[in-house]
């Protein structure tokens, strides 16, 4: 008894293929055609989107605002009674049952004024260890030297490829958009 051929070929997507240059030009000239059409589409969905988000940003101003100044009352009780919610200190935060609060230190972070250029040299002069030098390859000095790139251990380049690319013809208007 022989077994069953349990391999399967998949059949590719039955795609048109133009037959002279004419159909050729012809496909060109749908391409640009869907292509605007598709853009046409996603700008009609982005000024939908924009006027959506126009009036939510509308109604939520307000909502945001009166959470801000609850916020900023709860804090000023908070901080009043900070010893009392902190169990003397003991604690960060403090339960209300409908939520919590709590205080927390924000990281430290180092700020540079008057200059990155001059940070450096005044460190360069105080003899500070405040500086570090780093080593990167250059990947694009390889390109221009594919020959010699390709003697390191572990270097290749490869190629670019080849892209197939399609550019329908179009015309721009002249003038300022709205």
């Amino acid at each position: 008894m022989s077994k069953p051929n349990r391999k399967s070929k998949t059949v590719a997507p039955p795609v048109a293929a133009p037959q002279s240059r004419e159909e050729a030009a012809r496909y060109i000239r749908e391409i640009g055609e869907a292509n605007r059409a598709v853009a046409r589409l996603e700008a009609d969905m982005n000024d939908r989107v924009a006027a959506i988000k126009d009036e939510a940003e509308r109604q939520a101003a307000p909502l945001a605002a009166y959470a801000r100044d609850l916020t900023e009352g709860l804090r000023m009780w908070c901080e009043a009674n900070r010893q009392a919610l902190t169990d003397g200190g003991k604690r960060k935060n403090a339960d209300f049952g409908t939520g919590k609060i709590e205080w927390r230190l924000s990281p430290p972070k180092v700020t540079i004024r008057g200059g990155v250029e001059a940070a450096i040299a005044a460190i360069k002069r105080l003899g500070l260890p405040f500086l570090r030098m780093s080593e990167e390859i250059d990947k694009e000095a390889m390109l221009r030297e594919p020959d010699q790139a390709r003697l390191v251990p572990g270097v290749s380049i490869g190629s670019a490829g080849e892209i197939f690319a399609v550019e329908p013809f179009e015309v721009e208007l002249m003038g300022e958009a709205p």
